[in-house]
């Protein structure tokens, strides 16, 4: 049952995109999904055009209001299941000041539900939620697009789930990068492959995610790029990253 999370304190890196779409990719090979939306501003409840829920229905529910995930309502997707977000999120962080306080997702996890896969889309800061999902995750995947800031805030990251191992997770693993919107044609983007693969030879992913423009497409409700064109640059290499991720949990034989 491993949690994923998918973070980088840079925004813009294509986080919200990587989770719809892993999800997704999880769901076709016949997992069992969940999405959780932790970002207080709902990106990608609204990308999945979710319906309205109650507000104790939404990621508000791992602060208090339940004590399994099981227990939490679910909005069904094409291929996954999703907890969609709330803005009452940014009135929460207020009051999670207790550093009991990261451990509330965690212990929701831990005390049941029915899942192969659970990913939680995070926020592009870091804040209590933030480390809430970190502390819940086994494995922690960092897109990154191979440009300065980006990469600057992809670091920054790795080291806050270095933190977060050390002193509150033990059992999370190194981090991945994965470098989105690919532009081989950029030298840019070229040196900062380079860079990154250098640097961290082992924690970044083989498949890469091109620039796609059906990875933007909003034609349908709740769509990935597997509904709008399973044959899409975009869906080939979500795929292959799925497998790949597959393969480095030991779930898929390589």
């Amino acid at each position: 049952m491993p949690v994923i999370t998918l973070c980088n304190h840079k925004g813009g890196t294509g986080k919200t995109t990587t989770t719809i779409n892993l999800a997704s990719a999880f769901g076709l090979l016949g997992y069992k999904t969940l999405v959780v939306d932790l970002d207080p501003q709902s990106f990608l409840s609204e990308m999945l055009r979710l319906p309205a829920v109650k507000e104790e229905h939404t990621t508000v529910a791992f602060f208090g209001l339940h004590e399994s995930l099981a227990d939490i309502p679910v909005v069904q997707s094409r291929h996954f299941d999703v907890i969609p977000s709330t803005p009452s999120l940014t009135k929460l962080l207020r009051h999670l000041t207790k550093p009991t306080d990261v451990f509330w997702m965690k212990e929701n996890i831990e005390n049941g539900h029915g899942y192969d896969f659970i990913l939680i889309d995070t926020a592009a800061s870091l804040s209590a939620l933030t480390l809430n999902a970190l502390v819940a995750t086994d494995l922690v995947i960092i897109p990154v697009v191979p440009e300065f800031q980006s990469v600057v805030g992809a670091e920054q990251t790795w080291q806050t789930c270095l933190m977060v191992r050390k002193s509150l997770n033990p059992t999370l693993t190194e981090p991945r990068f994965l470098l989105t919107k690919v532009d081989a044609r950029r030298r840019m983007h070229q040196r900062f492959q380079q860079y990154l693969r250098g640097q961290y030879p082992t924690n970044v992913l083989r498949q890469m995610i091109r620039t796609d423009t059906l990875l933007t497409e909003r034609g349908k409700e709740g769509a990935s790029v597997f509904d709008i064109d399973h044959q899409a640059r975009g869906a080939l290499d979500y795929a292959n990253m799925a497998e790949e991720i597959l393969h480095q949990l030991g779930i898929m034989p390589s």
